[in-house]
């Protein structure tokens, strides 16, 4: 909760006679639908933004987030196979036996 008033400036003459409205307001966390994976299950919940922005900057930062996205986990599997297709894979020499 919070209030809430309009930039009213007053009257001139230098004292504030007629003061601006002042109003209660409830302030709401600004939420926003996105897909998480809870385990192998994509699952779609509410979250705020503040905590959306925890999370990415975890990743950047090489941490462990709290949930994981599953956008985010999707582009990671995508990189992840893409990589193991351009690296080629080592094949080991069987030894001929004599």
């Amino acid at each position: 909760m919070g209030r809430q008033h309009t930039h009213h400036r007053g009257v001139a003459g230098g004292r504030w006679k007629k003061r601006a409205p002042k109003t209660a307001k409830a302030f709401a966390p600004n939420l926003q639908k996105v897909k998480i994976m809870i385990g192998t299950v994509e699952k779609q919940v509410k979250l705020c933004t503040k905590c959306i922005k925890r999370i990415h900057k975890d990743i950047t930062d090489g941490k462990k987030p709290f949930v994981v996205l599953a956008s985010l986990e999707k582009e990671a599997t995508a990189k992840r196979a893409a990589h193991a297709a351009k690296t080629p894979k080592k094949v080991a020499k069987a030894k001929k036996s004599e």
